[in-house]
């Protein structure tokens, strides 16, 4: 299993109901023949300097993700909806264990 681990700061003045329609376009994307498990959510602001939001997708193999990874749709939500609102957007990508 992997997991797909996303962190990103939004520029300033970006609201945050801006950032929950990049959010939601992820949560409600389909790709055909993949069980996408996505998590996300914006930042509460409980210590200072946090990132924006966060998400993270589980799945079964490293193909699985290279899919959603080139899949048009949510290549489109990213450079459509979180490259203009996001000043930093990092990844990770890890094994989980059994």
């Amino acid at each position: 299993m992997i997991r797909n681990v996303v962190v990103g700061v939004v520029h300033p003045g970006v609201t945050t109901d801006k950032v929950e329609e990049a959010l939601q376009a992820l949560r409600d994307l389909r790709v055909d023949g993949l069980e996408l498990r996505l998590v996300a959510g914006q930042d509460r602001g409980l210590r200072p300097g946090n990132a924006s939001y966060a998400l993270t997708v589980d799945f079964a193999s490293d193909d699985d993700y290279r899919r959603y990874d080139r899949d048009p749709e949510h290549n489109r939500i990213r450079e459509e909806l979180f490259a203009p609102i996001s000043s930093s957007i990092q990844r990770i990508q890890f094994e989980l264990p059994d």
